[in-house]
């Protein structure tokens, strides 16, 4: 057995958190998103919260109805994970059969049909998000050296590098699709690539021409999830004899034959509507638009909401090559890091206020919220109202040079503040793009950081106390969801705010 000077600095991350969720014997799931390590816990009781925050590692912890998630950040879970599910198997093998038992259960108990359909929609196209980020850095890269004239034999190369996935994707969402409703993913993965088949330009459909990638991302996810149906009737009336031959056969015929008859045009035009309709709607309306959407975006988060945006994007990305809404809806966060640093200069008294929001806020300054909002913004109520109204004004800046014919996006979901920046693009030139994100990220802190300065913090500000680590924060929020998360990670939905400060939740 390794001792603990033997384990690796993740290693020792994972086995520091063991004892202190209650063992392995309470562990019944190991999973984890972009920034936090999910567990389900047999106890909750068990678990020594104050010890868990303690670790340096720790951004904070969360609790909803199906997980308690651990915050460790982007690229430091991902390590941690396996690593603490080593631990937990080779001591909890017998609790395993259990443990399904009880999280089944429970996710029964907690399942409305729209908060399971969302987080099918994640469990799709979630997985996805690493290579939409690598491809869409590349494609930065790539567009940069052309722009500047570097590099010519190379730039070519590039770009099939960043293309390649994105011609294909697809294939992807309908192999997860295929495989998160009970079907054979090969045969998502079979039926999802008619729609990006060249030979797709022969076939006749309402008496127009199909085009290869005509429907994208929602016309496979369409596809595969009615070749899941089609297999398992299938799998129900032919003979256990035939089943291998028979079944492949006719999922992928009858499912390809509606996916080219009546899917592809279906989802086809609901893309080209999405396109337009996220161009109108910033082209006409873009201060509202951006005021609206900048400024209901961390309490749609905490109702779990975000997750239908994910296939927006990434319609959006597939069909224009970036997503004109993520960088609106980026300033949220910059309206949370200006009312995070507010209460910093407000509340100098409070040492331990203070260090919780310097050891956040370089997440925060990259798009990783969580820390701030469990950790300050929740807890103290108001200022989660002010970071608000900071994300408002960031978004209505941008809104008003999509007005003006300068629209930007992202070639990527995922990245979000100042980690977007590589991911930028946009109808002008990349200074210009860039100089408009920065200014609705600087718009963002401004307001964030006077809303909240002048209007989130009573008179009242000397009982803050420590706030050490990110609390455990549910429904009871200042909008009555559950607690904010960022990026694709699902909401807490239990719990009650408390004010610190003095200050009523609003």
């Amino acid at each position: 057995m390794r001792t603990t000077n033997d384990l690796t600095p993740h290693a020792a991350t994972a086995a520091a958190i063991l004892p202190l969720v209650g063992g392995a014997a309470n562990v019944t799931s190991v999973a984890h998103c972009m920034t936090r390590l999910r567990l389900g816990l047999r106890d909750r009781t068990l678990v020594r919260e104050d010890a868990l925050r303690s670790l340096p590692a720790v951004l904070g912890v969360v609790a909803d109805d199906d997980s308690y998630q651990i915050v460790l950040g982007p690229g430091t879970v991902t390590r941690v994970t396996p690593e603490f599910e080593a631990l937990v198997t080779s001591t909890a093998d017998a609790l395993a059969a259990r443990g399904a038992q009880w999280k089944a259960a429970r996710q029964q108990r907690n399942a409305t049909p729209l908060k399971l359909l969302l987080r099918r929609i994640a469990n799709i196209f979630v997985p996805l998000i690493p290579a939409l980020i690598g491809c869409g850095v590349i494609a930065g890269l790539g567009g940069l050296l052309v722009n500047l004239g570097w590099l010519p034999s190379l730039t070519p190369a590039l770009a099939a590098i960043a293309s390649g996935f994105m011609t294909l994707i697809a294939v992807f969402v309908g192999h997860n699709t295929a495989k998160e409703f009970g079907g054979t993913p090969v045969l998502g993965g079979a039926v999802a690539a008619i729609v990006v088949y060249a030979g797709v330009a022969k076939v006749t459909a309402f008496g127009m021409t199909l085009a290869p990638g005509q429907g994208g991302v929602l016309g496979a996810l369409a596809a595969a999830h009615l070749g899941t149906y089609v297999e398992k009737w299938c799998r129900r009336w032919v003979p256990e004899a035939l089943d291998v031959l028979v079944t492949p056969t006719l999922t992928v015929l009858i499912t390809g034959l509606v996916t080219l008859y009546a899917l592809m045009y279906t989802a086809g035009e609901l893309s080209t509507a999405t396109g337009a309709g996220a161009n109108w709607l910033l082209d006409h309306t873009g201060v509202f638009a951006g005021l609206v959407l900048g400024g209901l975006f961390l309490p749609l988060v905490m109702l779990g909401l975000h997750q239908a945006l994910i296939p927006l994007h990434t319609t959006l990305i597939q069909q224009q090559g970036y997503t004109v809404l993520l960088p609106v809806l980026a300033m949220a966060g910059a309206g949370q890091v200006g009312a995070a640093l507010a209460v910093y200069v407000r509340l100098h008294h409070d040492q331990s206020l203070r260090t919780t929001i310097r050891s956040a806020l370089p997440a925060g300054l990259l798009g990783v919220g969580e820390p701030l909002i469990y950790g300050v913004s929740l807890p103290l109520g108001r200022p989660f109202v002010t970071a608000c109204a900071g994300g408002a004004a960031g978004g209505a800046f941008v809104g008003f040079f999509s007005m003006l014919g300068d629209k930007i996006g992202s070639t990527a979901i995922g990245p979000s503040g100042w980690a977007l920046f590589p991911l930028l693009k946009g109808t002008g030139g990349l200074a210009l793009t860039a100089a408009i994100y920065a200014g609705g990220l600087l718009t963002g802190y401004v307001v964030g950081f006077a809303a909240t300065y002048f209007f989130g913090l009573g008179r009242t500000v000397g009982g803050v106390g420590a706030i050490g680590g990110v609390g455990t924060v549910g429904g009871g929020g200042p909008v009555g969801g559950g607690g904010a998360v960022s990026g694709v990670c699902d909401s807490s939905k239990e719990g009650q705010n408390t004010d610190p400060g003095g200050n009523p939740p609003p």
